[in-house]
């Protein structure tokens, strides 16, 4: 088995670079030898490496967990729609915040900003199918792009486009059709060498949307356009923007980020937090360094405010004392005098 995750190249769109997940805990135990695995992919995504003939599939691939597993893959999000598919066994699987446990013929659909897990913290024992496909998109309002290989008419693949992007369905339960395709799907992958199988690949992929067409056809989803409005990116930005606060963020690299215009993103983020963006990360970022000035009481004041993106002390001191009525080291020491009062029986 041969795991390549060497000539990695970036996703950018809209000046903002996106890297994919490179699965470091799969290749773990690949090498330990934990599970059987295949993968043909680009990117970061671990696997053989795929050619030219099959630019927009960035990774197709399996593993097959036959023993109890000591590791799983934790939130992230992929370079491209993500299809699973859980030929036997289980699998504990989250999804948005949602965990549900996959059973044989469950397939799931992820798109390139849902936030998803697989494992509870492990992963369960079974043969699990997965399949990526750039749409050169990142964010809920942007237009899908389908690889030139999708051979699908115009109008199936429109309407396979709408009904996945207007609605947040993430778990179909599939049948024996589903089920074989991604049998052979299972053969192209171990017999292909070099690209020898790329056209079978491709082939396969397309009878694959086909029957997710089908099978969403037949689960009376009711669209709702609102799900590809930009102010759903901002609050997707927002919401991934906790994990960031440290970034050298201004205005304009938030917009971008977001992918929408900056006057855009500034009246959507007003609409959904009654601030404006600066206005809201300062907010945002004076929470982390309450919470940071409180459970390490030995970093400086300065180490407190590098670490909460403020490019000075001062500035930070100002910012805080203007929104807490007091200095980081009065909140501090406030804090635990209050803490070493209530430790007296009897106060």
């Amino acid at each position: 088995m041969k795991t390549n995750i060497q000539g990695i190249k970036p996703y950018e769109a809209d000046g903002v670079v996106y890297h994919a997940d490179t699965c470091l805990p799969l290749i773990d135990a690949v090498y330990r030898k934990k599970l059987k695995f295949k993968a043909l992919a680009r990117h970061t995504y671990p696997g053989e490496r795929l050619d030219q003939n099959t630019l927009g599939l960035n990774s197709i691939g399996y593993w097959d967990a036959s023993e109890p597993q000591d590791w799983g893959l934790d939130w992230h999000r992929n370079e491209g729609i993500e299809f699973h598919f859980l030929e036997s066994g289980t699998m504990p699987y989250s999804q948005e915040g949602k965990e549900v446990e996959l059973t044989p013929n469950h397939l799931t659909i992820t798109r390139p900003w849902e936030a998803h897990k697989v494992g509870n913290p492990n992963i369960g024992m079974g043969k699990f199918y997965w399949v990526i496909i750039d749409l050169e998109v990142r964010r809920p309002h942007q237009e899908w792009v389908w690889p030139d290989w999708v051979t699908l008419t115009k109008d199936d693949l429109s309407q396979l486009t709408t009904m996945l992007r207007h609605n947040e369905k993430s778990i179909l339960k599939t049948g024996q059709r589903v089920r074989d395709c991604f049998k052979r799907i299972n053969i192209a992958i171990n017999t292909d060498e070099n690209g020898s199988n790329a056209s079978r690949i491709r082939l396969l992929i397309n009878y694959l949307l086909i029957l997710i067409l089908d099978g969403l056809k037949t689960e009376n989803i009711v669209l709702n356009e609102s799900l590809t409005d930009s102010s759903r990116s901002v609050q997707y930005f927002l919401k991934e923007l906790e994990e960031n606060l440290s970034e050298n963020w201004t205005i304009e690299k938030m917009a971008q980020s977001a992918g929408v215009g900056l006057t855009r993103f500034t009246y959507h983020c007003k609409q959904l937090t009654n601030l404006t963006p600066m206005r809201y990360l300062n907010i945002r970022r004076l929470e982390m360094a309450k919470k940071i000035l409180l459970e390490h009481p030995k970093l400086t004041i300065s180490e407190v405010a590098y670490t909460c993106g403020f490019t000075t002390s001062q500035y930070f001191s100002t910012v805080f004392k203007k929104h807490e009525k007091s200095s980081p080291n009065e909140y501090r020491s406030r804090f635990h005098v209050s803490k070493n009062i209530c430790a007296y029986p009897g106060v």
